[in-house]
């Protein structure tokens, strides 16, 4: 997988990930966010699973709302700013990145597929699982949509259920499930527009959620079922795993913008100010308030300074947390896995990091909650320097390349010249889509 160019004292040299004699193979992923830009440079080790964190850039981002571009020239300005920090620190130059990509713009819907096993012997091959993944992309989405992951479920061999390998197999009739996610066309052009005049070019475009998940997530949490809550400054992003499989994803359009933005109506001071206080001072359950501390606030137009109290403070946040928790315990009850969390939530994300909304989250869900911090990327380099939830998407996009066959046969390369949206079946594209397929399946 040719993950990044890497240019070494001028020297030109393409790095590819599964290349082991091609010297040093790199990954580099992206995360894009409302609030921040992250750019994190690692190195995996010979077992092709163990990481090492060689360089993490991160610029303040004020191009994008609600995850999406709404300034081109301030998005390609935080880019290059994160990803020359992560250079400097890694000493290489940047060619390719694997961009996470949020925004209340997505949408994901359940899709079944169905063939014909018409081999003689009756086997089914990885030929056949790919014809059935091509069949499920097949479903009427409106135009300007592009479909952005296709994860399997499980598939059903002449009426048997419940199988989520079927390759080897023998059978006539295949049918499987699948969860497709997909994304505004212009929106996903705009991301791309935005790295390439940085000077980057995308590798991948991943879901968000679905990376975050694989950085904090244990192997046995996905597999007794767990959700994800990933609260960003501008989306939170939900993932829900049961069975090892994702099941279920969705982003919502409230996040820790507006809890900054209560800040700054409810006492009358800047943006900065508020973000600032937020930060030192905030707290999102006022029953978790143990000592009620004053603190003092800068004034306005000359104005006097005033004295603010934290359980004040927190009568702002907490509303606006609880609103937040409360569309994500909607949209978990609508997916029918609300009462299928028996390893309860993982909140992640630099909103999970206010002191008081675990404890909020878990009065509200009424199941365990615990921080997701990106873990099991060992002490080497500066992996202690990642150990924290607002770089849970970036390590999860690092995770995601070395671990593609958990999410998707399919992450779409949306052409940034494009003026019209393509279909899923175009002809363009299907080579260049079962090459995909067949290179998910020979990495299984």
């Amino acid at each position: 997988m040719n993950i990044l160019k890497a240019r070494n004292t001028g020297q030109d040299a393409v790095v590819n990930g599964n290349d082991k004699q091609g010297g040093n193979s790199l990954i580099v992923g992206l995360d894009i966010g409302t609030t921040k830009v992250c750019c994190i440079v690692a190195e995996p080790g010979e077992d092709g699973q163990s990481i090492t964190v060689l360089g993490v850039g991160q610029s303040a981002s004020e191009g994008l709302n609600r995850g999406v571009v709404v300034n081109i020239e301030k998005t390609v300005r935080a880019i290059q700013q994160a990803v020359r920090q992560a250079e400097q620190q890694a000493g290489i130059d940047v060619g390719e990145v694997i961009v996470g990509i949020a925004g209340d713009h997505i949408q994901s819907i359940q899709a079944t597929g169905i063939v014909a096993i018409s081999n003689p012997d009756r086997d089914i091959t990885r030929q056949d699982v790919a014809r059935l993944i091509e069949d499920t992309k097949k479903i009427a989405i409106p135009s300007d949509r592009k479909i952005l992951h296709v994860i399997p479920q499980d598939f059903i061999i002449d009426g048997q259920d419940g199988i989520s390998d079927p390759v080897g197999m023998s059978g006539i009739r295949m049918e499987g499930n699948v969860h497709v996610v997909t994304g505004l066309v212009t929106a996903l052009q705009n991301i791309y527009r935005c790295v390439e005049r940085a000077g980057f070019h995308v590798r991948d475009l991943v879901l968000e959620p679905l990376a975050s998940a694989f950085a904090v997530f244990d192997p046995e949490e996905r597999e007794v079922g767990v959700a994800l809550i990933d609260i960003g400054g501008g989306t939170t992003d939900i993932a829900v795993f049961e069975g090892g499989i994702i099941r279920h994803t969705a982003i919502i359009g409230i996040a820790g913008r507006q809890v900054t933005e209560d800040i700054r109506r409810g006492l009358g001071i800047i943006g900065s100010q508020a973000e600032r206080i937020k930060k030192e001072y905030g707290h999102a359950y006022v029953d978790g308030i143990m000592q009620d501390e004053i603190f003092m606030i800068p004034g306005v137009g000359g104005r006097k300074p005033m004295e603010v109290s934290k359980s004040l403070l927190c009568q702002i946040i907490q509303p606006r947390v609880e609103e937040i928790l409360e569309f994500v315990y909607a949209e978990l009850k609508r997916s029918g896995f609300l009462n299928h969390l028996s390893a309860g939530i993982v909140l992640t994300g630099g909103g999970s990091l206010m002191r008081g909304v675990s404890e909020l989250a878990q009065d509200i869900f009424g199941m365990p909650v615990k921080i997701g911090i990106p873990a099991g990327f060992g002490n080497e380099g500066l992996a202690p320097e990642v150990e924290n939830p607002q770089y849970a998407t970036g390590m999860g996009l690092i995770r995601y390349a070395l671990n593609r066959s958990y999410f998707d046969v399919q992450s779409q390369q949306v052409p940034v010249t494009a003026g019209t949206a393509g279909t899923a079946g175009d002809g363009a594209e299907k080579s260049t889509v079962l090459d995909r397929v067949r290179s998910f399946f020979h990495e299984l």
